[in-house]
């Protein structure tokens, strides 16, 4: 055409350039370009042709300058104009360039045409001024189905239920597409009952209609609701589609029900749609949450066009099923990762208790300028409290402030969690009482967190003050208040709460509840009424409860039940450490060593191996580790002179070693030797050389803290005039989680002592 002269004619090159822009994507922009900047008089049909391909090809910004284009070379504008105009301001959520558009749609009086009218109150809803689309609509002369439509998607985008069902109630004909939004909305705010009775009075639904009433289940948890919906829709002939097919694969995770989704996978098979990556995601994500990730892999390795969402949904299928070193290389050979793929590495380190990996990874995000979300910040401070990395902990929380990010209730229950368990309890209650969301988790941490530091009184009276606010207490709440009765021993009391709890509130005492007053009992040296109470207890007792008595046996010298309960748990769980050597130390105490040698024994046989004692504390920012008799720590000569130093003191306030707690055959003086070199003492000397007063030295320990170690502790932040914070975390998989010690020492003065 440009050869023969014919592009200078108007409408040869129109027709030429229709065909090209209903070409598209096969056709490029580019060349509907070169084609209409070689028309030499272009009329308001080619303006208007153009225009829509930059829409149809999101390139709304160019929209404007063919416009403009228009008014400078005096091409008419026409109807057709103005709404392709509107739809590019609305494609760029530009209210202020829309509202130009309609001054000139007023001025040259298409403002009564309804197809401008429609596209303008589509316009202003898009952009969230639902006032101005209201206004617009309610002057309108002229309104079709589409006017109403436009309007009432408008309020259901902006989630305005009552002003949605204001506009649905009066339609003068309530379309398909107008219940579809109905439901949508219904779906998003959780009236799941007005959804389904609306789509049940339709009198003709489409595949939206089921799609938007599966997606509604979904939203709302209720993911068995949503499979049987797409049951029916299949049963009704409805030809599915991959958005839909997305919804009923979420329920399947939910439910890990692998089975059902392999049916559905073999149907998206059946009907062609497999290879949209949405749909991908959506069966990589289904196989991974059910743990099958060998079929996840073949579908990751054998997607089309996979994206981010592919690869993290990849990264957590492997953290779920333990392929930490699987995930780590997969998030390495990412060429570009966003927040959510940071977060799973960062949340998977932290569930599988890889605590310093969980800090490296996050500088290393710092470093590449992601700024963390909610999420990730939880798993850091939750990191930091199993690292006693409290200077760490504290930088995250000054780094939310000065970030200006919200302390929700999780990330809020978070650092009180973290500041208790590391003694700061004032820093704990400034996290609370600055707090907007206050929820019963976050009551519940106080909670716990004031008794596990021996401030018992004001543990209960946190409970009081909580139901004082309305806040109903839950299972994990009487939990912290019966492990508060525990710690002093306040059996009438501990009795009272948990009948409260029954008859109150309504709540079944689950095995917990029962471990903590068998351990309360124990604790009080009441071993028969707790034998007692394990025996008609309505549900079966576990081993975690019965090593409750164990402990409590072991600590006031009841050897005869001791061995009886000690075989019986080592019958019952054979692979446990705690329980062999608990039994060990009861023969031991009793001077038994030929059974002290069998159990060894077995323990040998059977590959059980006891978990050494452990205490870090962190220093100038880094976390040290010290094992009982540890010589390997770069500054173990200071350490061995301050130990030195330590004895003098204490034997000048009174200490003798308990040495009848070293159950070893082995003499007295070894004896002394072995006490004094458990891993506790061996970090509160490191404290007392690299940590300057008055910097408390805190310390967390994996197991139970010995009595002699309790002692010693106190008497060294007497001798040395130092607060010493001695926290004992033990796994919740060991039966120590009924009875976990956590001692707080402080002596800012030395009358001031709590235990």
């Amino acid at each position: 055409m440009i050869l023969t002269g014919f592009i200078t004619d108007t409408f040869a090159a129109s027709r030429l350039l229709k065909f090209s822009t209903d070409s598209l994507p096969f056709v490029d922009i580019n060349y509907c370009c070169r084609i209409f900047t070689h028309i030499e008089n272009p009329n308001g049909f080619i303006f208007n042709t153009m225009m829509r391909a930059y829409i149809q090809r999101n390139s709304p910004e160019k929209v404007m300058c063919l416009y403009k284009l228009m008014l400078n070379d005096n091409v008419g504008v026409d109807n057709y104009t103005y709404p392709l105009l509107v739809q590019a301001s609305a494609l760029r959520l530009s209210v202020f360039e829309g509202k130009m558009v309609h001054g000139h749609v007023f001025k040259v009086g298409f403002d009564f045409d309804v197809y401008v009218s429609n596209t303008l109150i589509n316009m202003y809803a898009v952009c969230g001024t639902l006032s101005d689309a209201r206004k617009l609509f309610n002057e309108s002369p002229k309104l079709d189905s589409v006017s109403w439509n436009s309007i009432l998607a408008g309020y259901v985008n902006a989630g305005n239920v009552e002003e949605a069902r204001y506009i649905f109630d009066r339609m003068p004909e309530r379309n398909v597409i107008a219940s579809n939004s109905m439901i949508v909305l219904f779906g998003r705010t959780g009236n799941v009952s007005r959804a389904c009775r609306l789509f049940s009075e339709m009198p003709k639904k489409d595949l939206v209609s089921w799609s938007a009433l599966i997606s509604c289940y979904e939203q709302n948890e209720m993911y068995e609701e949503a499979l049987v919906t797409f049951k029916r829709m299949n049963d009704h002939g409805v030809m599915v589609d991959e958005v839909v097919v997305v919804s009923v694969l979420t329920a399947c995770a939910r439910l890990t029900d692998v089975v059902i989704g392999k049916l559905i996978h073999s149907l998206v098979v059946k009907i062609g749609v497999e290879y949209y990556v949405n749909l991908q995601n959506a069966l990589i994500h289904v196989y991974s949450s059910c743990e099958e990730i060998v079929s996840a892999e073949k579908l990751f390795r054998a997607g089309y066009n996979l994206d981010l969402i592919s690869w993290n949904s990849m990264i957590s299928g492997y953290l779920k099923c333990g392929s930490i070193e699987k995930a780590k290389a997969l998030f390495d050979n990412m060429t570009e990762k966003d927040v959510v793929s940071w977060g799973a590495m960062i949340s998977g380190y932290a569930q599988h208790d890889r605590f310093s990996e969980t800090l490296e990874l996050f500088r290393e995000m710092q470093l590449e300028g992601i700024m963390p979300d909610q999420t990730i910040l939880v798993s850091i401070i939750s990191a930091c409290t199993h690292l006693a990395a409290l200077d760490q902990g504290k930088w995250i929380h000054t780094y939310i402030r000065k970030n200006g990010l919200k302390i929700n209730a999780i990330l809020g229950t978070t650092l009180i969690d973290m500041y208790m368990k590391l003694g700061c309890v004032e820093n704990a209650l400034d996290v609370f009482h600055g707090m907007e969301e206050i929820g019963v988790s976050t009551w519940n941490a106080l909670i716990l967190g004031y008794a596990m530091n021996g401030l018992v009184d004001k543990s209960l009276d946190m409970f009081i003050e909580m139901k004082k606010h309305g806040v109903v207490p839950n299972e994990i709440t009487f939990m912290g208040v019966l492990g508060a009765c525990r710690h002093m021993g306040l059996v009438d009391e501990g009795y009272r709460h948990f009948n409260s709890m029954i008859q109150e509130y309504g709540i079944e005492p689950n095995i917990k509840h029962y471990g903590c007053m068998v351990d309360l009992l124990g604790r009080a040296g009441m071993l028969k009424e707790a034998e007692k109470l394990l025996d008609t207890m309505p549900i079966l007792p576990d081993v975690s409860t019965w090593g409750a008595l164990l402990g409590a046996c072991k600590k006031h010298g009841d050897n005869e039940m001791g061995e009886r309960i000690g075989r019986k748990l080592v019958e019952l769980q054979p692979d446990h450490d705690g329980f062999h050597v608990l039994l060990s130390n009861i023969h031991a105490s009793n001077g038994n060593w030929g059974d002290v040698h069998e159990i060894r024994g077995t323990m040998q046989q059977r590959g059980v191996v006891k978990i050494p004692g452990c205490s870090m504390i962190e220093a100038n920012g880094t976390v040290h580790e010290f094992l009982a008799g540890d010589r390997t720590h770069p500054q173990i000569n200071e350490i061995e002179d301050m130990l030195d130093e330590m004895a003098k003191k204490l034997k000048i306030e009174g200490y003798a070693p308990e040495t009848h707690g070293v159950l070893l055959d082995i003499s007295d003086e070894e004896k002394e030797t072995t006490l004094f070199r458990h891993s506790e003492k061996l970090a509160i000397a490191f404290g007392l050389i690299t940590i300057s007063p008055p910097t408390p030295i805190r310390i967390i320990k994996n197991l139970r803290i010995c009595n002699d170690c309790h002692t010693a502790a106190k008497l060294v932040s007497k001798a040395f005039d130092r607060e010493i914070v001695l926290t004992n975390i033990a796994k919740t998989n060991k039966f120590w989680y009924l009875s976990v010690n956590r001692f707080a020492w402080r002596f800012p003065e030395r009358s001031n002592f709590h235990c």
